[in-house]
């Protein structure tokens, strides 16, 4: 009798198991983005992106980084002056001067600091202050205090701001006055000495490690890369303090470095709008895994472990 009742209770069981094992795994963020109707991806004009040419590897494989620049109301007396110096090809024949593990690969003049043989920059720059790496509420055009950001996916506590998110395919951080870009694996800054030195944008590096956030509102931050950064994150790591080259052969050479506007055959990029539906649920989903693989929920996500999915166009949609 017993046996029969074990029996009958299996069967009863059997279907809410079945069904159970049928259900479909939830989606990883990889697997929502994949999704995501053409719709919902935005197109980068080519003149907001910077195009790195490094010089070719040891088996000589050409090295290309692609770099998004910042758009206003961020950082523009920075980006202005980018733009200026690969328009004049001030970088051609440059070099990667710095890396440092877990933190930055940073490129430029390898002689910036002698004045006697740093090469002259190109006219037309812009001066630049250290009160524009914040934006004014009113110039920033988010949301007036005390309300807060309406960011485009959820506001995230944050442990360097009052709130963090994502806003327009940006990581921004703001406080009640003002808002401001943040540093994340693979965004682009501007080297600068001690202040109120600010940097011209001649001097950039890329985050290759943790994100850096104590570097926020101290340096601009002027893009990120969306392309090709493991050709600077695989790099030697320097000899030198700070992870900087001690001689000239341990240093990359710059082939060039153009606007995406002056480069031919350059691919169409997009990203994915943060305004979507897609980017709210692979949101989500970054900050709650719930894919095959994973045990315990996070609850949630560092604004800078929800990357904005960039992608190539496709030439079938081309």
């Amino acid at each position: 009798m017993k046996a029969t009742l074990i029996l009958a209770a299996a069967l009863l069981a059997a279907p809410a198991l079945a069904q159970q094992a049928e259900a479909p795994a939830a989606p990883s963020p990889g697997e929502i983005v994949s999704a995501a109707p053409l719709s919902e991806w935005m197109a980068i004009a080519p003149e907001d992106l910077l195009v790195m040419d490094l010089a070719p590897d040891a088996r000589g494989k050409a090295r290309r980084v692609v770099i998004q620049l910042m758009p206003p109301p961020f950082s523009q007396p920075w980006v202005a002056n980018i733009r200026t110096l690969a328009k004049a090809q001030w970088w051609d024949g440059l070099a990667i001067v710095r890396s440092q593990d877990n933190y930055v690969v940073q490129w430029g003049d390898p002689d910036g600091e002698d004045a006697a043989k740093a090469k002259a920059l190109p006219k037309g720059m812009q001066p630049t202050s250290e009160s524009d790496y914040v934006a004014p509420w009113a110039v920033a055009a988010l949301a007036p205090p005390p309300a807060g950001v309406t960011f485009d996916a959820r506001a995230l506590p944050d442990p360097f701001a009052r709130q963090a998110g994502v806003h327009k395919g940006w990581a921004i951080a703001d406080n009640a006055l003002e808002a401001w870009p943040v540093h994340c694996y693979g965004s682009v800054g501007v080297g600068r000495g001690m202040s109120p030195d600010a940097g011209t944008g001649a001097e950039l590096y890329s985050v290759i490690g943790h994100a850096p956030r104590h570097l926020d509102r101290n340096i601009a931050v002027v893009g990120r890369v969306i392309e090709g950064i493991e050709h600077l994150s695989t790099l030697p790591r320097g000899t030198g303090p700070l992870g900087f080259y001690e001689t000239p052969e341990e240093r990359t050479g710059i082939a060039a470095i153009r606007l995406g506007s002056d480069v031919e055959g350059l691919p169409a990029y997009q990203y994915l709008s943060t305004e979507s539906d897609t980017f709210a649920r692979y949101a989500e989903a970054r900050a709650n895994r719930r894919d095959p693989f994973f045990i315990v929920l996070a609850g949630g996500a560092d604004v800078c472990n929800i990357p904005v999915p960039m992608r190539q166009v496709p030439a079938s949609e081309g």
